[in-house]
């Protein structure tokens, strides 16, 4: 697994993006000092992301305690797969979220993914592998790249919050597409994973109202 970036490293890597590309000074500007989004990996982190999507936070997090719960804290694929869907239903997750469950965990039982050496991976060939799982789809595969293995240079430019914010940024009358937008977040490598968590800040910011966004033309 690669070492988590420490709050200098985020505010050096700041620094460097907004040298490569000036478009990103007033986010950077406007987005206080953060720190890495770490989350737990392997099998439980990728299953643990799968329960949060398409709920509010609360949802996911009283969702994943009865998870936790009816599982007896055993959060491996063995146990997972020998829990009926229906049971995991009971659990409040939806019958989709129980299937992929189970094909996560089938994946892993069958050594179609290996989560301990998935570092060994590169970025492209680590998300192909999660992708090929059912129900994991590129922006979960990316997501967990980043915040459950802490690599450095990943960005899920198929999300909406960083499109728009790249619109912000550029003073675009548009959103981006994904293909644009994985296009246009090149100028930040090696830190794409920095910016994205600083295009995040900035997007969280302007909807809570704490900054405001002035349109600046392109």
């Amino acid at each position: 697994m690669q070492t988590p970036y420490w709050l200098d490293d985020i505010d050096e890597a700041r620094r460097a993006i907004v040298e490569l590309d000036p478009r990103l000074a007033r986010a950077h500007a406007q987005t206080p000092a953060f720190e890495w989004r770490r989350r737990v990996g392997g099998f439980e982190g990728l299953f643990h992301m799968i329960v949060d999507q398409q709920v509010s936070l609360a949802s996911a997090a009283a969702i994943w305690a009865r998870v936790e719960a009816g599982l007896g804290g055993e959060l491996t694929p063995e146990r997972v797969l020998a829990t009926d869907i229906e049971t995991l239903r009971g659990f409040g997750l939806s019958i989709q979220k129980a299937t992929y469950g189970h094909e996560i965990a089938r994946a892993q039982v069958k050594g179609h993914i290996d989560f301990e050496h998935l570092e060994r991976l590169s970025d492209e060939e680590a998300v192909a592998r999660l992708t090929a799982i059912k129900g994991v789809g590129k922006w979960t595969a990316e997501t967990f790249l980043m915040f459950c293995e802490g690599r450095r240079d990943v960005f899920p430019a198929g999300d909406i919050a960083l499109q728009e914010a790249m619109r912000w940024a550029d003073g675009a009358s548009l959103r981006p597409r994904e293909k644009e937008a994985y296009a246009r977040s090149e100028i930040w490598r090696p830190h794409r994973s920095v910016a994205a968590h600083l295009l995040w800040g900035w997007y969280g910011a302007v909807r809570r109202g704490e900054v405001a966004l002035e349109e600046t033309p392109p």
